[in-house]
């Protein structure tokens, strides 16, 4: 279905630092569900104002990029989004946890989510900044007193958990990739990310070995290229990719396309804490169904009742610091 407007993307990042200027993370300007500049906008503090020429261009797209940078130019990036993508922040180094991200990140994403209920209240929000089982239920909090809180248009980007999990699975079992499902439930730090091997497709039999082997992969895909890179970055190529995916989902659901299904963290009564990660049906308005967990194996179902009281800590630990402000 064609849109009734032009469709804008803005992707949002602000540092809390002031390294030397480094391209974002890639947007996906030559979708064909974007009519509409694709405006990133890059909150700096103290550094000078970089050109879309500088960072995106040559882009073989009919909607190419706008830049923006600093707070001032901040409503003018968001004005009347679609959909906006949240990777604002620092990214992990050897060494810190999710939890120390918290400390940083958390401010960032509160400021951003702000603008976003000022100046863009119906866009869908694609929240990649970690730890992203707080930084959620941040924005829900910053939004609800704002007054604009609608559960079906905040998301938290898990796509990297699905995108390892698939590689990681057709890898094992001389699959291609392309052609591999394997839903990934829970959270998107550590224990709470549980790949649901058992409902992979194609079906293939496994050890319990190889399962808790790949299983302990996923959750770990972030610390390995963490250590991987030395402190000199953490999975920021790979995270652009799947953000991309995810941003692109939104964008062809938003335009009308049907059965668009991704696993994301929202706003959900699955299970006992108030956000999970499931499979979810996308539409034009944002959430249109949250799927259930289906048929658990015993390990999955261990997993899941281990995982719940980190992933309840980190759900209040975000919900209290917005309440905080």
């Amino acid at each position: 279905a064609p849109a009734t407007r032009p469709r804008r993307l803005v992707h949002a990042s602000r540092e809390a630092t002031t390294p030397a200027p480094r391209p974002p993370h890639p947007i996906p300007p030559r979708s064909p569900a974007i009519d509409d500049p694709p405006r990133p906008a890059h909150v700096r503090r103290r550094t000078k104002k970089i050109s879309p020429d500088e960072r995106l261009f040559p882009v073989s797209s009919s909607a190419p990029p706008q830049g923006y940078a600093g707070d001032a130019e901040l409503g003018a990036a968001l004005k009347d989004a679609d959909v906006v993508i949240i990777p604002a922040g620092v990214p992990r180094k050897p060494g810190m946890t999710r939890d120390d991200l918290f400390k940083i990140n958390a401010g960032i994403v509160a400021g951003l989510t702000e603008a976003c209920a000022a100046h863009c209240p119906k866009a869908m929000i694609n929240m990649i900044s970690n730890p992203v089982n707080s930084t959620v239920p941040i924005a829900s909090e910053i939004l609800k007193k704002k007054g604009v809180y609608d559960p079906k248009k905040l998301f938290g980007v898990t796509t990297l958990d699905v995108v390892r999990a698939k590689t990681f699975y057709a890898e094992k079992n001389g699959l291609e990739t392309a052609k591999v499902d394997v839903p990934v439930v829970g959270g998107h730090a550590g224990i709470t990310i549980l790949p649901l091997l058992s409902q992979a497709t194609p079906k293939v039999a496994m050890t319990d070995d190889v399962i808790d082997a790949l299983t302990k992969r996923t959750q770990d895909g972030g610390t390995e290229v963490v250590a991987a890179k030395a402190g000199k970055g953490s999975a920021t190529l790979s995270m652009a990719y799947a953000g991309a995916l995810f941003a692109d989902a939104c964008l062809r659901a938003k335009n009308g396309e049907a059965n668009v299904v991704e696993c994301t963290y929202v706003e959900s009564t699955v299970t006992e804490v108030p956000f999970f990660a499931t499979k979810v049906t996308l539409g034009k308005e944002g959430v249109e169904k949250i799927h259930g967990l289906g048929e658990l194996s015993a390990y999955e179902q261990k997993a899941l009742d281990a995982m719940m009281p980190e992933l309840k800590d980190s759900i209040n630990k975000g919900v209290e610091f917005a309440n905080g402000m």
